[in-house]
């Protein structure tokens, strides 16, 4: 029996074969409908495929519970190694002074994001992005425009779906967030904080739209324009209560001297910053070296220790030294240069993004991998071990409407620790991910057949 995802899969693509004038909406149609939403990155249409990703109910509830598990053992090891977290993870001296400000919300990550790679068989999740996770303007407005194609409208005659909403989970998270810190106004005003030049403005701003249609206050402002006085954080003499920070928090230090009116207002807890500096910590790639450390097991109860073996691979910061894999002690660095290890090992900068920096052993020589080692030891990175990657086929948006095989970057919102919704992420190479020429596909959740 195929599963309900595989049928919807099905009856999607024969649709679009059979019934011309689907497809040719398709053609003609969605480019301009998805320019009109705003759905651009740096300027180019983020979706050129034509079909959405779908997901059964028992697989989104078995993502679910797996998620929940990480998220509950990632907070278990920021509460009990307390600071001693910041060295296993490599903080620098700047993101300690960060990550000690007092943000008063419960969580150091309200808002989360688990990256993944579906696999042959399941999906495995190669870091947690729990400092400025984007896309949920984008998933919104994808999931708008492809809900009213005229192939949806004939699926949905045969199965139930069903479409989750991380933009609404988004603004009650912040609306919970202000709470917690002590805020009492009724209608608090939101910042969409970042830089203007950066590509994902057009998300911003589908955000602000968002927000301001469920009755909430929200501006879309950069920071180097943001000023602190009386006590109040100001954009255009507008006071700001709840920070959504869109930027990073190593994208700040950068520029200190321009942004300093925002981190005098976060010293001096003027308004709420989602997510708060403190989740710097959990932030870093190394977090899954800690989860996957033998000797940190016991700070996990049976779940979370299960959901980390079945979904989180194997990763090490790399260090001269001892560690264990498999059960047994190893030489690490040795271990990495091993010929017949290196197609199974990823190295990772601790903390970037878009696929910087990575080196993949599984495409690379024995000189490069070596030299890739070594650039290693001289910076801060992680190894992991590869996951087995498994491809989708997707129709492409363009005349006829080829198919072609991608990865599937399949990644869950977790709001406090709780799914809604994925970003979803297609690309022709081993990074899948926007920042490096991958593209978005809004994802739906297939109930049943009606």
């Amino acid at each position: 029996m195929p599963s309900l995802s595989a049928s919807a899969v099905d009856l999607y693509t024969r649709l679009l074969r059979e019934e011309r004038a689907l497809a040719a909406e398709i053609e003609e149609n969605l480019e301009p409908r998805l320019k009109a939403a705003n759905a651009t990155f740096g300027g180019r249409v983020l979706c050129p495929f034509a079909m959405p990703q779908f997901v059964s109910r028992e697989d989104y509830d078995h993502v679910r519970r797996a998620a929940r598990g990480i998220y509950g053992a990632t907070l278990k090891a920021w509460k009990a190694l307390g600071p001693g977290l910041h060295d296993l993870v490599g903080l620098s001296d700047a993101e300690r002074e960060m990550v000690a400000l007092d943000p008063g919300v419960g969580s150091p990550s309200p808002l989360s994001r688990l990256d993944s790679f579906l696999t042959p068989d399941s999906y495995a999740f190669v870091e947690l992005n729990a400092e400025t996770p984007a896309g949920l303007g984008y998933a919104n407005v994808l999931s708008d425009v492809f809900m009213d194609l005229g192939v949806m409208r004939e699926l949905r005659k045969s199965f139930v779906i069903h479409r989750p909403d991380p933009c609404r989970k988004l603004l009650e998270t912040l609306i919970a967030c202000y709470r917690q810190a002590g805020g009492s106004k009724a209608k608090p005003v939101i910042a969409i904080v970042d830089y203007d030049e950066v590509p994902t403005r057009a998300e911003h701003h589908i955000l602000r739209h968002l927000f301001e249609a469920a009755g909430a206050s929200a501006i879309v402002c950069d920071p180097r324009r943001m000023t602190f006085e009386g006590g109040a954080l100001r954009h255009e003499d507008v006071v700001v209560d709840i920070v959504y920070k869109r930027l990073l928090v190593n994208e700040l230090l950068e520029r200190a001297g321009e942004v300093g009116a925002l981190l005098d207002a976060a010293r001096a807890r003027a308004c709420v910053f989602v997510n708060p500096f403190g989740c710097k910590p959990i932030h870093k790639k190394a977090i899954f070296a800690i989860l996957t450390d033998d000797l940190r097991q016991h700070l996990f109860d049976d779940a979370e220790r299960a959901a980390i073996a079945e979904t989180v691979p194997w990763t090490r910061v790399v260090r001269e030294g001892k560690t264990t894999c498999e059960g047994g002690e190893i030489d690490l660095v040795k271990f990495m240069r091993d010929p017949d290890r290196r197609a199974e090992l990823v190295l990772k900068p601790n903390d970037e993004y878009g696929g910087k920096g990575v080196f993949l052993g599984f495409e690379s020589t024995q000189a490069q991998w070596d030299a890739a080692i070594a650039a290693a030891l001289s910076s801060n990175y992680v190894v992991q071990r590869k996951v087995a990657i498994g491809r989708q086929s997707f129709p492409l948006a363009s005349p006829g409407l080829p198919s072609k095989d991608f990865v599937v970057d399949l990644d869950p919102y977790l709001f406090f620790g709780e799914v809604e919704g994925f970003l979803t992420r297609l690309s022709g190479s081993s990074l899948a991910n926007v920042t490096s020429g991958g593209g978005q596909v809004p994802a739906f959740v297939v109930e049943g057949r009606t």
